[in-house]
């Protein structure tokens, strides 16, 4: 018989310790929906300065996990993007907006 002895902790090829670390640090800042915060019921599509600080650098929309923005404000924000895309106040792609 063969003695298959081994260390758990190295069973896979990975170093001690390491296995209950995590990959990269999250931090854990609680997001607030800006639109809620300030009282905000209305989102102007005329506003380009505004709507810039919800698109990226390649001018498409920052997703909800991103901005901590709300799933109804964050409907009337893409609807707003799009408003204003339409009428050329916004680009529909950009190499870099900001």
């Amino acid at each position: 018989m063969q003695n298959n002895s081994y260390n758990n902790n190295n069973a896979r090829g990975a170093k001690a310790g390491l296995l209950n670390e995590p990959l990269h640090k999250v931090e854990n800042r609680k997001k607030y929906c800006r639109f809620k915060k300030n009282g905000i019921k209305y989102i102007d599509y005329k506003d380009p300065n505004f709507l810039l600080k919800l698109v990226n650098e390649q001018g498409r929309i920052l997703p909800r996990r991103l901005t901590g923005t709300s799933l109804k404000y964050q409907r009337k924000v893409a609807q707003a993007i799009k408003r204003a895309r339409h009428i050329a106040l916004l680009p529909f792609v950009g190499d870099m907006l900001k």
